[in-house]
């Protein structure tokens, strides 16, 4: 049965044992009442579904639905099936609450082994994954969702880029360290081009490309994401803990800092017949 619980009334968020100083940015965002943890928020997850166009005759699979604010968006399409993939034992447990009736399931698995069959879904959609991995993971698990996409199959990718697309590399190793260094994950963005490349080499075209500023923690983001109430709940449990305002601020500051060279991205492709 679907469950309005907010996970971060309980230890049930992801990392929620580790100290402020140290957890996953999102994560503590999450644990500070966040349920938006996308680099181009509502705003550019409603424009991938909008390109995706998801039917009720659509078996579906997300990536890393983490609290899973993208999945209730997704199950509201009422798609023929949900399977949802995440590592971490606690975000499939969230999830799980989530599901209601047949042909709904969420695994504990990694992105790139699922270990679902070949050719088995019309739907592909994942979001703020693949950055926090390296390039050589990036291809791994781009292979192995391509492998699960029927042909005519799509693909939806929301993950942060370098901008512009010819930026020099020290101010591409600036823009990531900052981040790098605020939300305490590896991050390693690409240029729209690059983003673009990575999922042609694996038999995906693009179809679509979307690019919002990364204005994450930006008030009027944040009320958008939110609503009022969340974003005034947000903001009160920031204010109560001096040790996650200091890393809050942090993040905002490295996004700012890097403005210029730091987007949002989304790709909507479609997996070519022949592959």
């Amino acid at each position: 049965m679907t469950t309005s619980t907010d996970p971060s009334a309980s230890g049930a968020l992801p990392g929620a044992t580790l100290d402020a100083s140290r957890m996953p940015g999102h994560w503590l965002l999450a644990r500070l009442g966040k349920r938006v943890l996308r680099p181009g928020g509502v705003e550019l997850t409603h424009k991938l579904l909008d390109a995706v166009n998801l039917t009720g005759t659509d078996n579906l699979i997300e990536i890393a639905p983490g609290l899973g604010a993208t999945t209730r968006l997704l199950l509201d399409k009422q798609p023929a099936s949900y399977t949802g993939v995440d590592r971490d034992p606690a975000a499939t447990s969230l999830v799980e609450a989530m599901l209601d009736g047949p042909n709904r399931q969420i695994l504990q698995a990694s992105a790139s082994e699922t270990g679902l069959e070949d050719n088995s879904a019309d739907v592909v959609f994942g979001e703020a994954y693949l950055t926090m991995h390296p390039d050589s993971l990036k291809q791994r698990t781009i292979a192995e969702l391509s492998r699960v996409l029927r042909p005519g199959g799509r693909f939806a990718l929301h993950e942060v880029a370098f901008a512009p697309d010819d930026i020099d590399n020290p101010s591409a190793v600036k823009a990531a360290e900052a981040l790098k260094s605020s939300i305490k994950v590896n991050v390693t963005p690409m240029t729209v081009q690059g983003w673009s490349t990575l999922l042609s080499d694996h038999g995906l075209r693009v179809e679509h490309t979307f690019t919002l500023p990364l204005h994450l923690l930006e008030p009027q983001r944040i009320i958008s994401d939110e609503g009022y109430l969340g974003a005034a709940k947000f903001v009160a449990n920031v204010a109560r803990d001096s040790q996650a305002r200091s890393r809050v601020m942090a993040m905002r500051q490295a996004m700012r800092a890097n403005e210029a060279h730091l987007q949002a991205i989304g790709l909507v492709a479609t997996k070519l017949e022949n592959q």
